[in-house]
């Protein structure tokens, strides 16, 4: 790594948790300053995620309307559902950017995630990826992963000390797993927009999140691009929970296999929920959202 490019790292290290976590056009302060005390989240009874009766308004516009939802521990739970059906919000909620009106949030049986800061549910094992990709583009491939490393957070002792063999191997595998292995030295700005997207998902799976938060992934990508996605999705399942919010139907339909929960949203509540076969046949979910 040469010294204009560490320096970069440097200034940019500090930043990096946050940036992962918000939105290309907000300018809200971060949230940082807390420090968990080893929380960790108890998933014994098989829930990774538990949403209860939360409401959200804006102006008195209800985004979400008294919304439940479950997803269980290393499941794939594809979202769909019309523009303004509440999506983004409920990612919102649960990863600590809105405070809901009503409701309760948890994460595991014994964390309330409505009680954190954004960079305290980060550090507990939420990631969230955005549609538009968020990458540090003039870095290389290996050096994004690098940074994104869930070790010592300081910048100077992040950037100069030397990368273990075990470090080592588990970038090669995140290389490898999402197909950048061969790009591991290309400078990131360079990279074609689906493979920014992998490169955005191997840096949260760098910090060995337990639940990903991903909206629309494969918006803008190739058919191949797309393929690639579902495999690497599919490759991901069991080993945690995902949560993939998505519009495109022949996406979700490789995604859940025939065999998995889809849920959709209407008017900030679930709406229908079951196989995607299943949703696709009920008359609400084709009058409002299908049937457009």
């Amino acid at each position: 790594m040469t010294p204009d490019l560490m320096e970069a790292g440097a200034r940019r290290v500090a930043e990096h948790d946050t940036l992962m976590q918000t939105a290309s056009s907000g300018d809200r302060e971060a949230s940082f300053g807390r420090v968990l005390n080893g929380a960790e989240p108890d998933f014994a009874h098989g829930v990774a995620l538990y949403l209860d009766g939360i409401t959200v308004s804006f102006d008195g516009f209800r985004a979400l309307n008294k919304l439940s939802l479950a997803v269980n521990v290393g499941e794939l739970r594809c979202i769909i559902g019309p523009n303004g059906a509440g999506k983004t919000t409920m990612m919102d909620v649960i990863t600590g950017k809105t405070r809901p009106d009503l409701g309760t949030a948890s994460f595991g049986s014994n964390i309330d995630l409505l009680r954190l800061r954004e960079n305290e549910i980060a550090q507990i094992g939420i990631g969230r990826k955005f549609q538009k990709p968020t990458v540090f583009e003039e870095l290389s491939v290996f050096e994004n992963l690098e940074l994104a490393l869930k070790a010592d957070r300081r910048a100077r002792a992040g950037l100069f000390a030397r990368l273990s063999g075990a470090q080592l191997d588990r970038i090669a595998e995140t290389l490898q797993l999402i197909h950048l292995l061969p790009q591991a030295q290309r400078t990131a700005g360079l990279l074609s927009h689906g493979q920014k997207q992998w490169l955005e998902i191997g840096m949260l799976l760098m910090q060995d999140p337990k639940l990903l938060l991903l909206d629309e992934p494969v918006a803008g990508m190739t058919d191949e691009e797309t393929e690639r996605t579902a495999e690497l999705f599919l490759s991901l399942e069991g080993k945690h929970s995902l949560v993939v919010v998505e519009h495109d139907m022949k996406f979700v339909d490789e995604l859940t296999e025939g065999r998995k929960t889809v849920t959709v949203l209407h008017e900030g509540s679930v709406l229908a929920e079951g196989l995607l076969s299943e949703v696709q046949a009920d008359e609400k979910v084709v009058e409002v959202y299908l049937g457009r």
